[in-house]
């Protein structure tokens, strides 16, 4: 917020010294209240909850206890940001939020993929332990490849963006650096954790 204001105060400075050719005109004038701002910033944490609760059933109804293992991972991966973006003392912006939801939607997409890869290996024979560490190695190489890219590329918006574009850049990186760690080490640990003390015969997935 600084620098724009130092921008615009450099820039008010040379169009009044006459080293721009844009004249100055009076067009219009917007008061805009704090309580636009406080709606907008309610309306995106209401369709974080909203968008969050219909994921959650999503993945209960099709994944069933799997679904639950992969929601558990989902709600720890949210309170990790939250807690990440508290100890970074960050205000939470438009922009911020929707890199929240983004990072949700790569969390889901990453558990997804593990609880498919899963399931071919159990329709293919396989007993729950084999077919839980084959899933988890043949999805590992692309979760890592989808992750590393999008680091990649909120590093650069990070890099050459401005103000708010900014703030998306570090609350995306955040939320990656978390869901990878949720999707690949947590969700892991739950299964097995139940592999190990239910010593299941088979996986409600």
């Amino acid at each position: 917020m600084l620098k724009l204001q130092e921008e615009a105060h450099d820039l008010a400075i040379v169009l009044r010294a006459g080293s721009l050719p844009a004249p100055v005109r009076y067009i219009e004038e917007r008061t805009v209240g704090p309580s636009l701002g406080r709606d907008s910033i309610h309306s995106g944490i209401v369709s974080i909850i909203v968008g969050g609760i219909v994921v959650i059933l999503f993945m209960m109804f099709y994944y069933k206890l799997s679904g639950v293992g992969a929601n558990i991972a989902l709600v720890l991966n949210i309170i990790l940001m939250m807690a990440a973006l508290a100890v970074f003392q960050a205000t939470l912006t438009l922009p911020g939020i929707a890199g929240i939801v983004l990072t949700i939607g790569i969390a889901v997409d990453a558990n997804i993929l593990i609880l498919e890869r899963i399931r071919e290996e159990l329709l293919l024979g396989k007993t729950p332990r084999s077919a839980v560490d084959t899933g988890y190695n043949r999805a590992f190489l692309t979760i890592v490849d989808t992750h590393v890219t999008t680091l990649v590329t909120a590093a650069l918006l990070f890099q050459f963006g401005t103000g708010p574009v900014k703030g998306f850049a570090v609350t995306l990186s955040i939320g990656i650096v978390i869901s990878f760690f949720t999707a690949i080490y947590i969700t892991r640990f739950i299964y097995d954790l139940v592999l190990t003390k239910k010593r299941v015969r088979a996986l409600s997935i």
